[in-house]
C-alpha cells in the first residue's frame, strides 16, 4: 500500500546524514560487524567516570523506594524538580548567572531540544517562514532536516586561517554576517561540531551583541562545552545571558544511553519547551537526571569533568594529530584544523581527486568508517570548496582502532592520488 506522505514524513522520514551517521554508529556499537569507528559521536568509557555512574547506581537501588519511583513514575514535562534546582543552583553558585529552576527544562536529549528550539520562533516580517542563521559553516549534520520549512538555514562561509604547513582554523566573517527579517535566530555550537574549532569569547559577545539588537535568541549548542562534559581544550568562559539559550546534555560525559539533555532560557521559552514535551511525550526519562542530581549538588560533576574527562580526551586528541602527521603520505597536501575541542579531528585534503563521499563509501570497504564532509555545508548561497575535500574523524574510543584506521585512511588517500 503506498500511502501520501506529508512535507513533514518525506522531510524527516527520508534518508539524511544523521540517519546514515547514526545507522553505522549503531552498527559498529553493537559489534555485529568489525569497523574501525572514526565515525558517530559516541563518547568514550572512560573507567574513572563509570565507575562513579555505578556508585550512584547502587545508591539508587540501596535507597527504600527509589527504583520503583525512578522506573514506575512520570516526572513533570519540565523535569525532576530536585534535578532543576540542583542544576539552576549549581550554575547560579559557579557563574552568578540570575537563573533559577523556572529557567531549566529537560528534553529528550539536546537534540530534541534543537528540534524544538529551530522550529518555535519566526521573523520580525510576522510571516510563518523564518530562517535560522548559522555564522560560521561547517555547522552540526544535525540540524540539517530539523526545521520544517525547506531551505530555512542561512550561512556565512568562513575566513580560513593557514597555520604552519598542516593546520588551519575558520572563524566568523562579520563582514558578510547578514541579519534580515526573515532571521528567527542565531544558532552555533561550541566547541564546534565537526571541526573541534571553539569560537572565541570575542566572537561570543559579537554574536550575542547581534541577538540583542535585532531582539532574536542566540542559541548555544553546548554538549561538548564547559562546565560539562568541558571537553575544550582552550581557555574560555560558559556564556549565558537573556539573549542566550544554552542546550546543555549528560550525554558526553558518559551518559548518552540515559538521552537526557537540558536548556537553560529565560522563564518563557521553558515553558513552552514544557508544553511541548508533554505534547510530545509526556515527561523526559527519569533514570539520569536521578544519577546526576546529587553530583551537581556537590560539585563532582563539575570535577570529573575539568580534571579527568577533559584531559583524557586531551590527550588522545594530541595522540590521533601525531598519527595524522605520521601516517598520511609528505608528498600529498593536507590540513587539520587545530583542535580546540570535542571528540572529532577536521581533516582537509586540498588536492582530493574524488569526492568527501566516494573516499568514505571507499573507506567503508576496507572497514572503516568516517563521515563525509558534505553533509555539514548547508545554508550557505553557493557550494564551498571544502564541502566535497573534509572528513570528520572521532578519536573518542579506543587508541588501537584509532590508529589502525588512521593507517588505513593515509594508505587509501595515497592509492587515490596515485
Amino acid at each position: 500500500m503506498k500511502w501520501n506522505l506529508s512535507t513533514f514524513g518525506q522531510q524527516l522520514g527520508s534518508d539524511n546524514g544523521i540517519d546514515s551517521l547514526m545507522q553505522d554508529l549503531g552498527v559498529a556499537m553493537s559489534g555485529t560487524q568489525s569497523y574501525r569507528m572514526l565515525g558517530g559521536g559516541n563518547p568514550a568509557h572512560i573507567p574513572e567516570v563509570e565507575a562513579v555512574w555505578r556508585e550512584r547506581w547502587e545508591a539508587i537501588q540501596a535507597s527504600p523506594g527509589e527504583v520503583e519511583r525512578i522506573l514506575g513514575n512520570y516526572d513533570t514535562p519540565q523535569g525532576s524538580p530536585v534535578f532543576l534546582d540542583a542544576m539552576a543552583d549549581s550554575l547560579a553558585s559557579r557563574y552568578g548567572w540570575p537563573i533559577s529552576r523556572e529557567n531549566i527544562a529537560v528534553v529528550n536529549g539536546s537534540q530534541s531540544a534543537f528540534f524544538y528550539l529551530l522550529n518555535m520562533f519566526k521573523g520580525r516580517n510576522g510571516t510563518q517562514f523564518s530562517r535560522v542563521l548559522l555564522p560560521l559553516n561547517p555547522e552540526y549534520i544535525g540540524y540539517a532536516d530539523q526545521l520544517l520549512a525547506p531551505h530555512a538555514f542561512t550561512s556565512t562561509a568562513p575566513v580560513v586561517e593557514l597555520i604552519g604547513d598542516h593546520r588551519f582554523k575558520y572563524h566568523i566573517d562579520f563582514d558578510q554576517l547578514e541579519i534580515t527579517p526573515e532571521t528567527a535566530a542565531i544558532c552555533v555550537s561550541r566547541p564546534t561540531n565537526p571541526t573541534g574549532n571553539v569560537l572565541t569569547d570575542e566572537e561570543m559577545r559579537r554574536l550575542d551583541q547581534l541577538a540583542g539588537e535585532y531582539e532574536i535568541p542566540l542559541i548555544v549548542d553546548n554538549a561538548y562545552g564547559a562546565p560539562f562534559p568541558d571537553i575544550m581544550f582552550s581557555e574560555t568562559k560558559p556564556v549565558w545571558t537573556e539573549n542566550t539559550i544554552l542546550a546543555m546534555s549528560l550525554s558526553k560525559l558518559g551518559l548518552p544511553g540515559t538521552r537526557t539533555g537540558i536548556v537553560v532560557a529565560s522563564a518563557e521559552v521553558i515553558r513552552r519547551i514544557g508544553s511541548i514535551n508533554a505534547v510530545c511525550g509526556l515527561a523526559n526519562g527519569n533514570i539520569g537526571q536521578a544519577i546526576a542530581a546529587p553530583l551537581l549538588s556537590n560539585g563532582l560533576l563539575y570535577e570529573l569533568s575539568s580534571e579527568v574527562i577533559r584531559p583524557y580526551y586531551e590527550a588522545k586528541s594530541k595522540q590521533a594529530l601525531a598519527w595524522l602527521d605520521q601516517y598520511l603520505p609528505a608528498d600529498i597536501p593536507y590540513r587539520i584544523h587545530v583542535s580546540e575541542g570535542a571528540l572529532f579531528l577536521w581533516l582537509w585534503l586540498p588536492s582530493l581527486p574524488i569526492s568527501s563521499s566516494e573516499l568514505y563509501v571507499r573507506l567503508k570497504k576496507r572497514g572503516v568508517l568516517v563521515v563525509s564532509g558534505h553533509y555539514f555545508f548547508y545554508g550557505l548561497p553557493e557550494p564551498h570548496e571544502h564541502q566535497d575535500r573534509c572528513l570528520r574523524l572521532s578519536y573518542a574510543l579506543n587508541a588501537e582502532d584509532v590508529e589502525a584506521g588512521i593507517a588505513i585512511l593515509a594508505d587509501e588517500v595515497s592509492a587515490i592520488h596515485q
